[in-house]
């Protein structure tokens, strides 16, 4: 799943720790008696949320994401995962609430068509990001926009067939560093400057033009199936990293 040994992670009852960044995956397609059980652990503002969307599949997708982050969280603190409370950033990067009492716990999630993925630690910032591996129409346009003068360089220098693989490395490492600091839509993509190439060290290169505010953070590639490309961004080095499938209760 990543470039580098990892400890296989099993569901049950594990503990979070600053030395370690646990990171789940899950399958959000779920039978229709499944997903009804599930939305019943979410606050009635998920559900609203759920309700916006137009196609029933979509719908349900958010519905289990939202589920599975729930029962997740809910293993470490050891409380039904309906009783787990929520606050959210000026980006709207979601938080257990203070009044829960379980400080220091930090976590992220992503989603993309059918799979989920959550990154859960003690006491660092942390962000993680997931797309469904695509042809990407106008990625040049794309990146022009988004993306440094450098790596637009980058991406128009790779052959054909592998530049949209660089381009989605490119956006979900952006994304997981403006997630992990709660950023969010307050940074410009084109201020956070990564690594594109396959065949390239995974680097977080500079933020702000800054190569010590990125040295600041460890940025992992993550491939959690083949067709999906994802990327973690944690605060600070020294840590481990352990990867396992959510199986839900």
């Amino acid at each position: 799943m990543a470039d580098e040994e990892l400890i296989e992670l099993r569901s049950g009852a594990p503990r979070a720790s600053r030395d370690v960044v646990h990171v789940w995956l899950a399958v959000l397609d779920r039978p229709a008696d499944h997903v009804g059980t599930l939305s019943e652990t979410l606050a009635p503002d998920e559900r609203m949320r759920a309700d916006r969307f137009h196609f029933e599949q979509d719908r349900s997708r958010f519905i289990v994401a939202r589920a599975f982050l729930r029962e997740i969280l809910a293993s470490y603190v050891r409380v039904e995962p309906a009783q787990l409370r929520f606050e959210y950033g000026r980006s709207g990067k979601p938080e257990l609430a203070q009044a829960m009492g379980v400080a220091g716990l930090r976590f992220n999630m992503s989603h993309s068509d059918r799979l989920a993925i959550f990154a859960v630690t003690r006491d660092r910032a942390v962000g993680i990001d997931l797309e469904r591996a695509r042809v990407v129409p106008k990625a040049e346009h794309i990146a022009e926009r988004f993306f440094s003068v450098r790596e637009q360089s980058v991406i128009q220098g790779l052959p054909a067939l592998i530049r949209d693989e660089a381009f989605l490395n490119g956006w979900t490492r952006k994304e997981a560093y403006l997630k992990a600091t709660g950023d969010g839509l307050t940074r410009r993509l084109d201020s956070v400057e990564v690594s594109l190439a396959p065949d390239d060290p995974v680097q977080l290169i500079a933020v702000d033009g800054d190569p010590g505010e990125a040295a600041r953070w460890r940025l992992v590639a993550l491939r959690p199936a083949a067709d999906y490309v994802a990327a973690l961004v944690v605060e600070g080095h020294g840590w481990k990293l352990q990867v396992g499938p959510w199986r839900s209760p």
